[in-house]
């Protein structure tokens, strides 16, 4: 028997294109949502070699603007909201990248909660859970955790995801829609990309692998491959736990040498400009001094951030991709796509 329809906003993105070939893989249809319809037949083509895509259509529509959601959702049993702002760098103005955030996730909840869909899915990110905190803190990160947004520390993309998500948590407590809501929180998502469209979280894999890097700053970040965050989202649908959801996508912490070593390890010569050493904690903040990106890493230098899934693997019933798995399948697909 064929799966109902769900929309997936921001199709075109890294992990919408792989929550879309899981849905298709699982039964379902799917209705992507793209800025202009110019992108869909590039997704199409893209999704193709991965699904059978003959249950998959598209919809325009963006989230600065009310035109096109309501059409979008309209016949839709489910929607995985995926689409918001990701950045290469910090806007000079944070409100450029928090606005359509928060807007688009309230633009697209409206929507479903009007055209009676079943359930709702928000893509939010572990940036909504781990900053802002004590820095001597040990307690590994759970559900529970919330990012401060009103420490300085806290740049306005981990602003831009905490806030759409507390807004989307908001909405559902004020308004009371007959709707089942969850978010999936992930780390920093790797994993095969599928076409060159790659977003901005292979950059640290690309950076390394084309050797831009003279050492690997001291720092942690959970990492998770993109398949287990598509199969997140499924299983965060399908789930019969309550309304309310907060799914922790995190294979393991890990510091940034050994993304290095596992790229080195897993892919022999082609890895042969990635680093083999730590840069010193000295050399980053001097980085920092005239290169923005080196900035931003200054305060999580030599803070190893734990984080506990037991309640997200029981729940959705998930055991995650090795994390230097996911750090090798990115570095393979990015050789194989000429991008490095």
């Amino acid at each position: 028997m064929a799966q109902p329809t769900v929309l997936i906003t921001g199709i075109s993105g890294f992990i919408a294109k792989h929550c879309a070939v899981e849905m298709l893989n699982a039964g379902y249809a799917v209705r992507g949502t793209v800025r202009s319809v110019t992108r869909s037949a590039e997704v199409m083509a893209t999704l193709a070699k991965h699904a059978d895509v003959t249950r998959l259509e598209f919809a325009a529509a963006d989230l600065e603007s009310d035109d096109g959601w309501g059409r979008a959702v309209a016949g839709c049993e489910y929607v995985l909201h995926v689409a918001s702002p990701f950045p290469a760098r910090q806007p000079k103005n944070e409100q450029d990248l928090i606005r359509p955030a928060v807007d688009g996730t309230l633009r697209v909840l409206r929507a479903a909660a009007a055209a009676h869909v079943a359930r709702f899915v928000q893509t939010s990110s572990t940036a909504a859970v781990f900053y802002g905190h004590p820095r001597e803190r040990t307690a590994p990160f759970v559900e529970d955790d919330w990012t401060d947004v009103g420490h300085p520390s806290v740049t306005a993309y981990s602003r831009s995801k905490t806030l759409a998500e507390r807004a989307a948590r908001d909405f559902m407590t004020r308004e009371r829609p007959e709707l089942h809501y969850a978010s999936v929180n992930p780390g920093l998502v790797l994993g095969p990309a599928l076409d060159p469209d790659i977003g901005t979280s292979a950059a640290i894999v690309q950076m390394f692998l084309k050797g831009k890097y003279p050492g690997a700053p001291r720092m942690s970040i959970a990492v998770v491959d993109v398949r287990d965050v598509a199969r997140m989202h499924r299983l965060a649908l399908e789930t019969p736990a309550p309304s309310g959801g907060r799914y922790l996508g995190s294979a393991a912490t890990v510091w940034m040498i050994d993304i290095a070593r596992a790229l080195r390890q897993h892919l022999g010569n082609a890895a042969r400009r990635v680093p083999t050493r730590e840069l010193p904690d000295w050399a980053v903040r001097f980085a920092a001094l005239y290169d923005p990106g080196a900035r931003l890493a200054v305060p999580e230098l030599g803070k190893f951030v734990a984080v506990d899934t037991t309640r997200t693997r029981r729940e959705l019933g998930i055991e995650f991709i090795p994390a230097d798995e996911a750090v090798a399948a990115m570095g393979r697909s990015l050789i194989e796509l000429e991008l490095v």
